[in-house]
């Protein structure tokens, strides 16, 4: 197949490992996720649950289309998420008013989980930031703010 492909076409292929923004954010992310990944394993989460847990308690109830929106993810993706935690018990999945409405809410269980969590995900955002220094991790926290404003 690439000997139809003209090598001109492909000349920047090279390049893209040292400069595409995207291949470096999401190896980096896959960094910063394994490091918070190990710290909350002995309370059985990973980043993402722990984040879905931090998100829906700072909510007290919210639907799920509108964590989806809060989270910049889809709804598919989360509510498979979701059920693994409503399966630990952590999360209660309950009809709104309106029968199409999920509601979402921590349960007692889900509580405990998040504030046993609390103080591991402390413990390696203070190593993270030790390592970065604090000037280079205000300056990371500033620039991926701005990220977000382009969805």
């Amino acid at each position: 197949m690439n000997d139809r492909i003209p090598k001109a076409k492909l000349a920047q292929v090279s390049q893209v490992p040292a400069i595409c923004m995207g291949m470096h954010v999401r190896r980096a992310s896959r960094v910063m996720t394994q490091a918070y990944d190990a710290a909350l394993r002995p309370v059985g989460l990973v980043l993402n649950q722990f984040t879905l847990l931090v998100s829906i308690y700072l909510f007290g109830s919210v639907s799920i289309t509108r964590l989806a929106q809060e989270l910049l993810t889809d709804q598919t993706t989360l509510t498979r998420n979701l059920k693994l935690l409503e399966k630990r018990g952590l999360v209660a999945i309950a009809p709104g008013e309106d029968r199409r409405i999920k509601l979402l809410s921590l349960t007692v269980e889900g509580q405990a989980v998040l504030a046993e969590a609390m103080p591991l995900w402390e413990q390696a955002q203070a190593e993270l930031k030790q390592q970065f220094g604090q000037q280079k991790w205000q300056n990371l926290l500033s620039l991926l703010s701005e990220v977000k404003t382009l969805s």
